[in-house]
């Protein structure tokens, strides 16, 4: 079986394998076990279980020295193949999948995708089998999940293996230069208290059920429409916005449950009529497993949902939204506002942008405009992404000008975070913040959750 499911998730982060819980105690030792990874042609070998997401091909676009181009592949009958690629596979297609990959282990890291219901079982066998792991987000999909994720971290740590998920929104070009700035305190100041009303954080991802990747209509799995399996979308979309507010907001900087409050979450469906769920999945009816959400003839799916919370001190609110079909020429949009003291920066990605993300700088109100113009510009110029200009909109507002090629797409950020993990796979660690912020931001999901359905 040729499949370019592969390397769904060789774009990913590793753990860091030293934390501390939320309430400050050490749970994760300070000093690590030395890397069993080299850098070495061809050592970091993959399985690859249960694919079921079309990030692969995007990643597979790229070979990398360091991953052994045979690939092990276990999967259930079923298993839908593609378009043939580069890597050698080896594939064992079986009910007892799970098992034989855990018996044989004839890999050293094991890429978790697809089905969001069981990826937290995947997790936990595969790290008690002493398997590195690269899960595809969301890991977990409700409160109830929560805690065995936990165990799989301290788990990890014990056994001195990486686990984490993939994160290629702190990738994008606009995003990146926004958090720069928001750490130039003659440029933004500091961040807003702000409130339930008015955020300090605003962030908005939309999304399309129906999609053409590289080419191609993506088609879907019919799991994927049901909440029990993909799960809502307040924890499935929102695990990126989350994972920015805490990235861009508080860089470096250790997070813990205990700096999360829950101040509101709301839920609602996007319906589907027979004929629009066929198209994207290729199947002529509604399957068994999603009558429960079908009500005169539509299929209502919890894509959609808003979290409102307080992140130490200040309030944030993400959103994520699922369409079925863009207008011509649109597609995936983000939306992101950080409030400073000095100014707002501000992406919009729509029509008037032609639906190019951009990135605004509004100077408050008796701001210094010359003053901060200077700084703008200074800061512009010692920034790693090079060619940047600065265009004024109008008094106080300015635009950040990106030039092309810096603009290389989502899908491209695969090859980038495939290439940090790797480095970071040869270090046996990442940065302390990474695995307390990664559990700070499932506790945020699942928590959101759990508040919509009980409050509203």
């Amino acid at each position: 079986m040729k499949s370019l499911y592969v390397l769904i998730m060789i774009a990913a982060f590793p753990v860091i394998l030293s934390s501390k819980n939320a309430e400050g105690a050490s749970s994760f030792e300070k000093k690590t076990k030395p890397s069993t990874f080299t850098g070495a042609k061809g050592e970091v070998k993959l399985i690859t279980l249960d694919p079921g997401h079309f990030h692969a091909a995007l990643v597979q676009k790229n070979n990398y020295v360091q991953v052994n181009p045979e690939v092990y592949v276990y999967a259930p009958k079923g298993t839908r193949a593609v378009s043939p690629t580069v890597w050698k596979e080896t594939s064992y297609i079986g009910n007892d999948y799970l098992e034989k990959m855990l018996s044989e282990k004839r890999g050293n890291v094991v890429v978790v995708s697809g089905n969001n219901r069981i990826k937290g079982d995947y997790i936990a066998k595969s790290i008690n089998a002493g398997l590195n792991v690269l899960a595809d987000k969301p890991m977990v999909i409700t409160a109830d999940q929560f805690p065995a994720l936990e165990k799989s971290f301290v788990m990890a740590q014990k056994k001195g293996l990486l686990l984490y998920d993939i994160m290629t929104e702190r990738y994008s070009v606009t995003t990146a230069i926004q958090r720069e700035l928001s750490m130039r305190a003659d440029i933004f100041g500091t961040l807003e208290i702000g409130s339930m009303e008015r955020p300090a954080v605003e962030m908005t991802s939309v999304h399309y059920f129906y999609k053409n990747v590289s080419g191609n209509t993506l088609v879907r799995p019919g799991w994927f429409f049901d909440v029990k399996q993909q799960g809502e979308g307040i924890v499935d979309v929102t695990t990126h916005l989350v994972d920015l507010v805490q990235w861009e907001c508080f860089p470096d900087q250790i997070l813990h449950k205990s700096d999360i409050q829950i101040l509101d979450a709301k839920r609602w469906p996007t319906q589907f009529s027979k004929s629009q769920f066929s198209e994207v999945t290729k199947l002529a009816d509604f399957p068994d497993y999603l009558l429960k959400d079908v009500k005169a003839d539509k299929l209502g799916v919890f894509a959609n949902g808003t979290i409102v919370y307080k992140i130490k001190n200040s309030v944030a609110k993400v959103t994520a939204i699922w369409d079925y079909k863009a207008s011509e020429g649109a597609g995936d949009t983000h939306y992101s506002m950080l409030r400073g003291t000095l100014s707002d920066l501000e992406i919009i990605q729509g029509k008037e942008q032609k639906y190019d993300p951009t990135l605004y700088i509004h100077a408050k109100v008796g701001a210094d405009l010359i003053n901060l113009e200077k700084g703008i510009l200074a800061a512009l110029a010692n920034l790693p992404q090079q060619g940047l200009a600065l265009e004024k909109v109008q008094s106080g507002t300015w635009k950040i000008v990106v030039p092309d090629p810096l603009k290389i797409g989502h899908e491209a950020h695969f090859s980038q975070v495939a290439e940090k993990y790797l480095e970071y796979l040869k270090a046996g660690k990442l940065p302390e913040w990474e695995v307390p912020n990664m559990i700070a931001k499932y506790y945020t999901t699942t928590q959101a959750l759990k508040f919509a359905q009980t409050n509203h």
